[in-house]
């Protein structure tokens, strides 16, 4: 049996060394599953191999560097970067916006499955605290969804697009819950997921969105049948209680709500990523995060 020998806040604690947890922190380098475990456990191996009981989680960190170094350093280069990340004291902000049926939620998900993040929030989830506390009398809009909103505007504009500007109004108001959550997890430095459509580049406070732990996403499917086929698989899951013929008469306004989030995040030169395989869409996310946040301070290993 092996042990790590860790610090949290000056106190110290032991636990047995794990092939598992290992592998997927090595696996944010983009190395793959099966090939992080056998990584694992070549390290394990080896550390049998030079009769090593104990060892202080910083240690362990180099043990893994160096491997990997010798493996691929650009494999070596993201997992430092990741320690990096890890070791900051800045919370890590993730925003992931996209028209509904792209796949915000389901890329949170595995993003923060990934990255080892707890804290995922949903703004359809802010939506539905704000109708509770705003009456549909006040703020018709934020009782319809995003891509219907437009159907409440009491004075539509002359000169803009209604589902447009449905959408924005609708967005407003979810706005205002969404930078209540970016403040308090900058307060208190607490790493966090929102996910949804209401992410709009733009949008956002511009001294929020200057933070340099903030980073934003616009995910969209181009292919318009892919698009569809998205709601008609939602749709078959036995939990999912929205109806798919509202996903489908409200098509086209979706669509133009996804060409508009598209141009928002062009003009905000926010990071843009067709989501057509899953793991394709976290690589690029998470190779983006790791160039942005990842240093290069000495990092604890946890693992």
């Amino acid at each position: 049996m092996i042990w790590i020998i860790g610090d949290v806040d000056g106190k110290k604690y032991t636990e047995p060394f794990s092939k598992g947890i290992l592998s997927r922190s090595l696996n944010v380098a983009d190395i793959g599953y099966e090939r992080a475990y056998d990584m694992a456990s070549d390290i394990e191996k080896n550390l049998i191999k030079n009769n090593i009981c104990e060892i202080a989680s910083y240690d362990l960190a180099d043990v893994v560097l160096n491997h990997l170094k010798k493996v691929d350093p650009k494999m070596a280069q993201k997992y430092e970067n990741w320690r990096s990340l890890r070791k900051s004291e800045k919370p890590l902000i993730i925003l992931i916006g996209g028209a509904s049926g792209v796949g915000t939620s389901s890329m949170a998900f595995e993003l923060a499955n990934r990255l080892r993040l707890k804290n995922i929030i949903s703004t359809d989830m802010i939506r539905e605290v704000m109708r509770k506390i705003v009456s549909k009398e006040l703020s018709p809009v934020i009782h319809k969804s995003s891509f219907d909103a437009y159907e409440s505007i009491r004075t539509p504009s002359v000169s803009v697009d209604p589902v447009i500007e449905g959408f924005i109004s609708h967005v407003d108001v979810v706005n205002v819950g969404i930078e209540a959550i970016i403040e308090r997890s900058v307060k208190e430095g607490i790493s966090t997921i929102i996910e949804g459509v209401h992410i709009v580049p733009g949008f956002i406070r511009k001294d929020l969105m200057d933070n340099n732990n903030i980073i934003i996403f616009t995910l969209t499917v181009d292919d318009e049948e892919s698009h569809k086929q998205r709601f008609y698989s939602r749709c078959r899951q036995p939990w999912v209680k929205r109806p798919l013929e509202r996903y489908m008469d409200n098509f086209e306004t979706i669509r133009r709500t996804q060409q508009f989030l598209v141009e928002q995040a062009k003009i905000n030169d926010a990071r843009i990523i067709n989501n057509v395989e899953i793991n394709e869409t976290i690589d690029i996310m998470i190779s983006d995060i790791l160039e942005k946040f990842g240093g290069e301070n000495d990092v604890e290993q946890e693992s």
